[in-house]
C-alpha cells in the first residue's frame, strides 16, 4: 500500500478537512499537519502562517524514517508515535496507516493526553478516508484497463479486416 499512488478527490479533501478541524477543536491545539512519508504536505489546519510547513513536512518525514531504523535496532517493528517537548510549543506526531504522518503542534493550553486522544481518533478516521481513496483509484484503474483492452481489440479487428 505504501507504494500505491494517492489521488485525493475534492470530496475526500472535505472529509480530511472535517477530521482535522474536529481534531483542533477537541484537542485545543495550535495547528495540525498531514504529511505523506515522502515529506509532501497533504493538508494543514490552524495557525500555520508562521511555520515553514514545507520544510517542517520534509523534516518530520525524515524524523520518522530515522526513528524507524532506531526501532529496528532495538527490535521493534516501528515506533508509531513521536513526541517533542519544547519550552512553549510541543509536537505530537503519529502514523496514519502506512503512508502518512499526522503532526499536531500545541502549547500549554492543553495536555499531551488530550492531544493523543484526539490525534488517535483523527488518525483512525483519516485511515478510513485513505482506504476509500485507494478503492476509488483501484476501481478507476480497473475501468481504464477494461476500456483500453476494448479499444485495443477494436483497433486490431479494424486492422485485420482491411
Amino acid at each position: 500500500m505504501a507504494g500505491d499512488k494517492l489521488i485525493v478527490y475534492w470530496d475526500d479533501t472535505e472529509k480530511i478537512d472535517t477530521v482535522m478541524t474536529r481534531l483542533l477543536k477537541g484537542s485545543e491545539a495550535k495547528c495540525a499537519l498531514l504529511v505523506d512519508k515522502d515529506g509532501h504536505l497533504i493538508a494543514r489546519h490552524g495557525f500555520t502562517q508562521t511555520l515553514d510547513t514545507t520544510a517542517l513536512s520534509a523534516l518530520m518525514a525524515g524524523s520518522f524514517a530515522s526513528t524507524a531504523e532506531i526501532a529496528k535496532l532495538v527490535g521493534e517493528p516501528e515506533f508509531s508515535v513521536l513526541f517533542h517537548q519544547g519550552k512553549k510549543d510541543h509536537i505530537h506526531m503519529g502514523l496514519v496507516g502506512d503512508r502518512s504522518i499526522l503532526a499536531v503542534v500545541f502549547d500549554d493550553r492543553t495536555t499531551i493526553g488530550m492531544v493523543r486522544l484526539y490525534a488517535k481518533e483523527a488518525a483512525e478516521e483519516l485511515q478510513k478516508v485513505f482506504e476509500t481513496v485507494l478503492q476509488k483509484i483501484n476501481s478507476d484503474d480497473q475501468g481504464l484497463s477494461e476500456e483500453f483492452t476494448t479499444s485495443a481489440e477494436n483497433k486490431l479487428e479494424d486492422i485485420f479486416r482491411e
